[in-house]
């Protein structure tokens, strides 16, 4: 995984390069573009304010535009997923069934590993990326991202149960509660609602709304953070953009 070490003005390689060139390619803007913004303080790397004839190392300098990190280091791979019902949350399955790899082909060069995970039967958003530290965060329940889901389960529902539901539920593994909770529409004996909640144990959402007397009859993720599946189409990959992924790197602190 890259290094997440620092570099400072004092200890520039010989190799670096102009720091207008290295946002441009990050996709900030054109040089020109890039060069105001440097002239107008609002650029920094490493912790200082960037001046014009600064140079850097783009696979180890942590730049912020305007309060946002922008990532400079082209081997950095970003992707959102939307997992198929049936797909195991692995990149390759020694029991041959189908895995994240075999949606990817030959389009990634990089080798890139799944953040979190979604049972079989479960589907929706997964995150894909090379980038260590930033998955390890997305991941450790003490950084607290939400990831939002929409179920269907058995009903009717009670009015109560966003209440009983956000005031915490008991499990066999201690205590459990949602962020957020709304009944999205009604179908006969059975409901769609969506919940939000940050932790991540092993199949939480199943065993919350299963004590509740809710079985999940499909699971779909569709955010995680400030990432949203949207219309991605089921099974399709797609990059994030250079403000989703700083987005991603605000809801971890960094």
């Amino acid at each position: 995984m890259p290094r997440d070490d620092r570099t400072t003005r004092t200890d520039v390689p010989e190799d670096a390069e102009r720091l207008q060139k290295v946002l441009a390619a990050a996709g900030v803007g054109s040089r020109r573009a890039c060069e105001d913004l440097i002239f107008r303080r609002r650029v920094t790397v490493n912790g200082q304010v960037a001046q014009l004839g600064d140079k850097v190392d783009p696979t180890t300098a942590v730049i912020f535009v305007d309060g946002e990190r922008v990532v400079t280091d082209t081997r950095l791979v970003y992707l959102a997923m939307n997992k198929p019902r049936g797909v195991v949350s692995t990149m390759a399955d020694e029991k041959g069934r189908t895995a994240l790899a075999d949606f990817l082909g030959n389009r990634v060069e990089q080798r890139v590993y799944h953040v979190g995970r979604l049972d079989a039967d479960s589907e929706g958003l997964l995150l894909l990326t090379n980038d260590g530290t930033l998955a390890h965060r997305l991941m450790h329940p003490s950084y607290g991202v939400p990831k939002t889901y929409l179920c269907e389960v058995a009903g009717p529902i009670p009015r109560n149960l966003g209440k009983r539901l956000m005031a915490g539920v008991e499990l066999e593994d201690g205590p459990a509660k949602v962020d957020s909770f709304r009944v999205v529409d009604t179908l006969g004996r059975s409901a769609q609602v969506e919940l939000t909640l940050h932790e991540g144990r092993k199949h939480i959402v199943r065993r919350i709304l299963g004590e509740v007397g809710h079985p999940v009859s499909r699971l779909i993720r569709t955010s995680i953070g400030p990432i949203r599946l949207g219309d991605l189409r089921a099974g399709r990959t797609r990059r994030l953009t250079n403000a989703e992924v700083a987005a991603l790197f605000k809801a971890v602190g960094d």
